[in-house]
């Protein structure tokens, strides 16, 4: 089986296909993506659902399972074969064995699966009458809306498949690991752009996507805009549709100019990051997901700093704005967020440093309460 690239007859949308074997179409899951593609959901997401399927579909192949009788158990089964892809129902072992996948994307694909179910069991495609809901207390809710007190004793229902988590602290850089990054870029794009996502904290995509006419300053505002396009390419789109402006320090606008002066190529593109150093890339085409990730590993071999992702500056944006007082809610309208609770939950980083400070500060309000 394999995922296949592809391109909707009826709107000319991209879209991702999951072929069996004999290099066909598997029906089930190409109506499931055409219906996502319908609700216009991006094509960075349909590759992720293709994906996340097409390993639902080896699962079910392996084991002889008629994906329109699942049940439960085999789905249970499916959680166990995406931890050890060596699993086997019918074997029993005491032997500790190392997941294969962290439990946020077993949850990912999980969820995936229960909407293709939910999906289909609702055209009646689907016999067994398999419910991955389970109901929770209203407690148990992540987010509170702001009439939660209305019906904040209403019970809801959450996925029964999904696995606990852990949340490992994916770290942030210091302000002298990211001064390091930015003198090791090579040359003036590459340096606009690694300090642009430091200094505003937009996502990659939305960096990716940037046109020129998004860059604004009137002398006294320094701005980016942050416009929804669905023509952009390699689907550099904005999340959630999430359209903003984000204020900018003049210092960033300096680095575009010089950009845009010195290195732009006089070409008929309105990309504000364009290739202009790859030989394996059309010179003065827009910038790609992949020259980013290539650009982080050649700044790891030059920095010796591990692990530098793009997100990775949005996380240290978010928490230097936290660690300054900024109100929650004005992070999570800069970073594009739909729900405060996702800033609070992702973004509040607290390092052994931040909690012994605030220890520091309790002691000495402690002591000047005690000597009045």
């Amino acid at each position: 089986m394999k995922v296949q690239k592809g391109q909707l007859p009826s709107t000319g949308k991209i879209v991702w296909f999951v072929l069996d074997r004999n290099y066909k179409p598997i029906k089930p899951i190409l109506s499931y993506i055409s219906h996502l593609a319908g609700l216009n959901r991006s094509s960075k997401s349909l590759k992720t659902y293709a994906y996340n399927l097409k390993l639902y579909w080896e699962y079910l192949d392996r084991y002889s399972i008629e994906w329109k009788s699942i049940t439960l158990e085999q789905l249970s089964g499916f959680i166990h074969w995406l931890r050890r892809p060596e699993y086997d129902p019918l074997v029993i072992s005491i032997e500790s064995k190392t997941s294969k996948r962290a439990e946020s994307t077993i949850n990912n694909i999980i969820t995936v699966v229960c909407q293709f179910i939910k999906y289909h069991q609702r055209l009646n495609n689907i016999y067994s009458c398999v419910d991955t809901t389970i109901e929770r207390p209203a407690s148990a809710r992540k987010f509170k809306g702001l009439l939660h007190h209305i019906n904040q004793s209403k019970d809801f229902y959450g996925n029964l498949l999904r696995v606990k988590e852990s949340k490992p602290f994916p770290g942030c850089f210091n302000p002298q690991q990211v001064q390091k990054i930015i003198n090791a870029c090579n040359n003036r794009r590459d340096r606009f752009f690694i300090s642009l996502l430091y200094e505003s904290g937009i996502r990659v995509g939305e960096a990716l996507g940037l046109r020129h006419e998004d860059i604004l300053s009137n002398g006294k505002l320094n701005r980016i805009s942050i416009v929804a396009r669905a023509n952009n390419h390699e689907d550099a789109s904005v999340k959630n549709y999430a359209q903003r402006t984000v204020d900018v320090p003049v210092s960033i606008l300096k680095l575009y100019y010089d950009y845009y002066v010195y290195d732009y190529p006089e070409i008929d593109c309105d990309y504000v990051f364009v290739n202009l150093y790859s030989s394996e890339v059309k010179i003065g085409s827009p910038m790609t997901y992949n020259g980013v990730y290539s650009l982080c590993r050649s700044l790891e071999k030059r920095t010796r700093i591990q692990k530098i992702t793009p997100h990775l500056f949005r996380h240290t944006h978010a928490t230097e704005l936290i660690r300054s007082k900024w109100d929650m809610s004005y992070v999570k309208e800069r970073l594009g967020h739909k729900h405060i609770q996702t800033t609070i939950d992702t973004y509040v980083h607290l390092i052994d440093e931040d909690i012994r400070e605030a220890f520091d500060k309790y002691i000495e309000n402690k002591k000047n309460v005690e000597t009045r």
